[in-house]
């Protein structure tokens, strides 16, 4: 059975695809995320003040003792060393440690953005040359796309590759900016225009003459993490460490880029697990005015909110996993071109997801270590506690693998893009979204069960973005491009429309698995997430429509409201008793840990 088409959930039947809901991971898996997680949590976070003063060579001795232990080889076929396991353990891997951040991004840097332009894109001669090393921490990696003038317009690039007369080696000259991995990095990817017009990728090893290295950056956080600039003054490079075609270098960037945006998405959730973990302990232990502050009900209103975010961000992170699991099984290994469809079939193809996975998870992990700190007080603000350091580390989530900004604009436009070469059957669905519009009694049948209004309104919410995305396409496509404010709402639209697809199924599919407790956990987060994310999307969808239309065509338009089903639920309770569970129980499985 084939993987689903990615962004086809948004007119898909809530349930009618299998989604991975975390509840199968082997024991295998789970050891992995021990390994990592003990690997950090004693030879890590026990030398946090050597690491955050940038000690010279020890960020490379851990990634290497990391290499030692396994952790570098989880993405690498074992064809070239590697271990070749699925991207949800891969995942999960990456939340299980992602409890220091200077490190876990150096980590990520590695074997992500690092070693995968190589995995997916390299020669046979490559692959064997580089990704033996790069699995086991011989070799260390680094990916060089920003330049000081080109952040998220990647394509301004000034960086050259000048072919010399022999035809053996391209002289590469330009500056490369913000570089992770940059001080230490045996070998980058570096992206650069072949006489100033083709942006093609390269394999530059660090010992190649006319590189050098800019000083370290000063950062808010992740401080013990090497940032520099790489400077490439007439840079020899043979034509055999050319990464793909020439002329492709923007295939390779865009594609690593949602693999990088789709793993920081679940390293951000597992730091925001660490917040929250830390916020209820101290929230239970912190006595004022007689009793626990977990008792007073801000603080609850808090805790439930965190943990609804954290729960809703782990539905859609590992969905999305088991998406790209599932497209790369159908793919023949064996074939010749096998890793061009691995890449266009399970990296390419969810696009869309990826972008709403380094979104939603990164705002997640702002928002509850802002709401952690504020319920650690004073403390919070303290180095005495890692809520501090999560603070000041989690800022630089939203800017980089692209900013939340410019994924939300790819959202949107990859929906658009889909609609036009027709891999989103909206024709169809937009036909029985005006049915139901004109005509109650063209509504589906409800669905039964306790999730039966959460079903729903998340069927529903399908159906105002489809209706949404056509006015707008049809008033201005050529234009829509430059329509940010609209964009920007859509896009919040549609990333609350897979959160609640996830959240839904996934807590329909966990039913019964487990005790009675987690069960009832479960279905009050989803509640409370999809009764306040169900207004956002009819409000989104207003915002638009008031802004396009007036008097009656207006009011034509805004019958789309008698659609939404009212949510109205015991807010104050349901929170409370969310609270409530957490104190009880902690985190434990309901939220993988």
């Amino acid at each position: 059975m084939s993987a689903p088409a990615g962004g086809s959930w948004l007119v898909a039947p809530l349930g009618s695809a299998p989604q991975f809901s975390g509840a199968d991971f082997s024991e295998d898996d789970i050891l992995y995320a021990k390994t990592a997680e003990d690997f950090v949590r004693d030879e890590v976070l026990t030398r946090l003040e050597e690491i955050e003063s940038k000690k010279e060579g020890l960020m490379p001795a851990l990634l290497k003792r990391a290499g030692e232990l396994g952790l570098l080889m989880i993405d690498i076929p074992e064809a070239y060393g590697g271990l070749g396991l699925r991207k949800t353990t891969s995942m999960l891997v990456s939340e299980r440690g992602a409890l220091c951040a200077s490190f876990s991004v150096s980590w990520g840097a590695h074997t992500g953005i690092g070693t995968l332009p190589i995995v997916y894109y390299g020669t046979e001669e490559q692959k064997q040359r580089y990704l033996p090393k790069l699995a086991t921490g011989e070799w260390l990696a680094a990916y060089a796309l920003t330049e000081p003038q080109a952040g998220s317009d990647a394509l301004a690039a000034r960086t050259r590759a000048v072919l010399d007369p022999d035809g053996r080696t391209y002289k590469l000259t330009g500056t490369k900016q913000f570089i992770t991995n940059a001080g230490f990095a045996d070998v980058f990817t570096v992206f650069a225009k072949v006489d100033g017009e083709t942006f093609t990728a390269f394999i530059v090893e660090r010992a190649t003459p006319g590189l050098s290295l800019g000083p370290e950056e000063h950062k808010l956080g992740i401080r013990g993490s090497s940032t520099r600039q790489v400077i490439l003054e007439d840079a020899p490079v043979p034509v055999d460490r050319v990464l793909g075609e020439i002329g492709r270098g923007h295939k390779i960037a865009f594609n690593i880029l949602n693999i990088g945006r789709f793993k920081l998405g679940a390293g951000a959730v597992g730091a925001a697990k660490d917040c929250l973990r830390i916020a209820l302990g101290y929230a239970r232990d912190r006595h004022q005015h007689g009793r626990a502050i977990a008792s007073f009900g801000m603080i609850q209103r808090k805790l439930a909110d965190m943990a609804t975010r954290i729960y809703v961000a782990d539905s859609m992170s590992y969905r999305t996993a088991g998406l790209m699991d599932d497209a790369a099984a159908a793919v023949d290994h064996d074939a010749p071109d096998a890793a061009q469809h691995l890449v266009t079939e399970a990296v390419e193809e969810y696009t869309i997801e990826a972008s709403i996975l380094k979104v939603f998870g990164t705002e997640t992990l702002d928002f509850v270590a802002d709401e952690s700190l504020q319920i650690l007080g004073g403390y919070g603000f303290t180095a005495d506690y890692p809520v501090e350091r999560h603070y000041r580390d989690s800022r630089i989530n939203r800017i980089f693998e692209g900013t939340n900004e410019i994924n939300r604009l790819i959202i949107p436009a990859t929906v658009v893009k889909r609609i036009g070469t027709g891999k989103l059957p909206y024709p169809d669905f937009l036909q029985q979204v005006e049915r139901e519009v004109a005509d109650r009694a063209a509504w589906p049948p409800a669905a039964d069960g306790p999730l039966r209004r959460e079903i729903r309104a998340a069927e529903v919410a399908k159906r105002v973005i489809a209706y949404t995305a056509r006015v707008l396409m049809e008033r201005s496509l050529d234009s829509l491009k430059d329509k940010q404010q609209h964009l920007e709402i859509l896009a919040n639209m549609i990333i609350d429309a897979y959160a609640m697809d996830s959240v839904v199924n996934r807590t329909r599919l966990l039913l019964g698995h487990g005790p009675q407790d987690d069960d009832d956990l479960r279905l009050a987060m989803t509640n409370v997430f999809v009764s306040s994310a169900n207004g956002r999307v009819i409000d989104g969808a207003r915002r638009i429509l008031v802004n396009e239309f007036e008097g009656d065509e207006l009011r034509r338009h805004l019958a789309l409201e008698a659609i939404v089903p009212p949510m109205p639920i015991r807010t104050i309770a349901v929170k409370t008793r969310i609270s409530e569970a957490l104190v009880a129980r902690g985190l434990g499985p309901v939220f993988l840990r």
